[in-house]
């Protein structure tokens, strides 16, 4: 895939995941795909795992939407600049539990580098600053 055509690459997979497009993201994805959630510490492997992944936090969070503020593409690999925008109204997995809906809205800015190989996503690292979410939903106190 040439370099330009790895960011429209990569914005329509956050478009899938705004839209709720399982399928769509799911044609995004090599089949042993890995998506490194930085954030949460948790690597997940293959396109059926990180799409549950993904459900649960739009499970979470079914208004949460993907803004790209920024892109940049090299050799293989895009980067994005996101701005989520969610309110938590549903349950999310914790690492300790579920956690009960707040009704608070958060806004968080991330970092999310796709690789790719043959168009799709091979392995992607998705940065955000998981305590600045907890304090935004009023998990955490600030």
């Amino acid at each position: 895939m040439a370099e330009q055509d790895l960011i429209p690459a990569a914005r329509a997979a956050v478009d899938a995941y705004n839209a709720s497009d399982w399928e769509g993201y799911k044609t995004a994805m090599t089949s042993d795909c890995v998506y490194d959630e930085v954030g949460t510490s948790r690597t997940l492997r293959g396109v059926d795992e990180v799409i549950r992944c993904f459900q649960g936090w739009k499970q979470a969070m079914p208004d949460v939407r993907g803004t790209v503020t920024d892109a940049w593409a090299t050799g293989n690999t895009a980067v994005l600049e996101i701005t989520w925008n969610g309110t938590h109204t549903g349950p999310l997995q914790g690492p300790s539990g579920m956690v009960p809906a707040t009704g608070k809205q958060m806004k968080l800015r991330t970092g999310w580098v796709m690789n790719f190989d043959g168009g799709k996503i091979e392995d992607s690292r998705h940065y955000f600053d998981m305590f600045s979410f907890m304090q935004q939903l009023g998990i955490l106190s600030q």
